[in-house]
């Protein structure tokens, strides 16, 4: 029979899966192989192994039973959120941790669709707004930004805005 291709899990092999599933983002699989008793010089290569089907396809299976296992266990439903909200409102609540208590039941009525949060965002075209409007935000701006353009003349000329620099206009007065 080829290597890893028993007809039933080692206890070390259960022992890697379980460690593996059970500290996912905690431990390297190569850490899970070690925890299991295998050898820590051929850790790493006997993680990789354990886990590829054509190699060790009852641990590779046993390891998608537990991930489904454990992701039934803590499936989020919502009568399951709105309940641990409750419980944690109420362990809130006899504790006088009433911010906790609050919080946790606006959660709640947020979960049940109870609380709208409504965010309104204005996208504003320059084409949409009046002459007089335009000149007004122009004027804004300029005055906003004052500073950023001290030494700059500007004004309308045309119904079309020009800024000249004082230091060309200076030039061109000189000559």
């Amino acid at each position: 029979m080829a290597r890893g291709l028993t007809k039933r899990l080692t206890e070390m092999q259960m022992k890697f899966a379980r460690t593996l599933v059970f500290n996912e983002g905690r431990k390297t699989p190569r850490e899970c192989a070690i925890e299991a008793g295998y050898d820590e010089d051929t850790a790493y290569v006997k993680a990789s192994q354990l886990r590829n089907p054509k190699l060790f396809p009852l641990v590779v299976k046993y390891i998608g039973e537990l991930r489904e296992e454990l992701q039934k266990t803590y499936e989020i439903t919502f009568e399951n959120h709105v309940m641990e909200l409750a419980r944690l409102r109420d362990a809130s609540r006899d504790k006088g941790a009433w911010s906790a208590a609050i919080n946790a039941e606006v959660a709640r009525g947020k979960a049940a669709g109870l609380y709208v949060d409504q965010k309104i965002i204005k996208y504003g075209n320059l084409d949409q707004l009046t002459e007089v409007e335009l000149e007004a935000k122009m004027k804004q701006i300029l005055d906003d930004h004052k500073t950023l353009i001290e030494g700059v003349d500007y004004h309308v000329h045309n119904d079309t805005p020009s800024i000249e620099d004082n230091q060309s206009k200076s030039t061109t007065d000189n000559s």
